[in-house]
């Protein structure tokens, strides 16, 4: 219950749900999708649930954390992307500046539901001149992954030792 703990008492704050539960995506906006005649409409009782659950991609893990970075070094880690959809649906990553030192590759097209492909975030630890930061350099960026039904955004946080 929500109004009682697990000790059967009253409780003091409000119950946050998590929000898969709520049914919204974290650090997503969502598109205008105008409807796809070509796709057929799913009208079967064992996927009578929200339209948003049915479609889309979800990132794993939500956010790429890097920790403190040598400068002059490249840094790569990897991020899932699964489609929780029951269609295929396509996707692409808008690359940031070049500034941030950032660089995702990945495999471009179709990806089928169920499956999932895997994009490699790179990162050229630098810092650039003429900043005094007293020996730490936070680079903070989202990426951004614009998909068929809206935008993921990954958050990526890196801390560069100079």
């Amino acid at each position: 219950s929500l109004t009682v703990n697990a000790a059967g008492q009253t409780r003091k704050e409000k119950v946050i749900l998590p929000s898969s539960l709520q049914g919204t995506k974290p650090n997503s906006i969502p598109n205008k999708k105008i409807e796809d005649p070509v796709a057929g409409k799913i009208k079967s009782s064992s996927l009578a649930t929200t339209r948003q659950d049915l479609n889309g991609f979800h990132l794993i893990p939500p956010r790429v954390t890097f920790g403190v970075l040598k400068e002059g070094c490249t840094y790569a880690t990897t991020v899932i992307m699964k489609n929780v959809g029951v269609n295929f649906s396509r996707f692409r990553v808008k690359q940031p500046p070049p500034c941030t030192g950032l660089r995702v590759m990945y495999t471009p097209g179709p990806v089928a539901a169920g499956l999932e492909v895997e994009l490699e975030i790179e990162i050229f630890a630098m810092v650039i001149e003429g900043k005094d930061t007293g020996g730490l350099k936070e680079v903070s960026h989202d990426i951004e992954i614009l998909t068929e039904t809206d935008t993921l955004l990954l958050p990526v946080k890196a801390n560069i030792l100079c």
